[in-house]
């Protein structure tokens, strides 16, 4: 019976760690996406205002935009990176971020790395 109670224990074990450091890596991911989209955000809102006021393009201003990006991800304590593609009309941020673990690190697992990207594009209304 002993040697039952003990297989029976440590499958538990292994369920809740699979559970307790499953569950954190999602946490850690969707928080790395959420913040990529909120810094995303943030840079999509830099214009480049006197092509804009010409009316010849509108388009994102590079360098506000990665310092905005890069402003947002440094106020939530996060890593990451900052593109301006599509001729400055798309902006994408990449983030990075890790999760502790805490029943993994007994096979050798103390961390796990997560990433998070969200793309903004620029959006213009016909005729305003």
């Amino acid at each position: 019976m002993s040697l039952f109670f003990a297989l029976i224990s440590v499958s538990l074990l292994m369920v809740m760690g699979l559970l307790v450091d499953g569950s954190g890596a999602l946490n850690a991911a969707n928080r790395a996406t959420s913040a990529a989209q909120e810094a995303a955000r943030s840079a999509g809102q830099q214009l480049n205002v006197p092509q804009a006021v010409e009316g010849s393009s509108i388009t994102i201003d590079p360098d506000a935009a990665v310092a905005a990006a890069q402003d947002y991800l440094a106020a939530a304590g996060l890593e990451g990176s900052a593109e301006i593609t599509d001729g400055g009309r798309s902006l994408t941020v990449n983030v990075r971020d890790s999760y502790q673990t805490y029943f993994a690190q007994f096979v050798g697992v103390g961390t796990i790395h997560v990433t998070g990207t969200a793309t903004a594009h620029l959006q213009t209304q016909a005729g305003g």
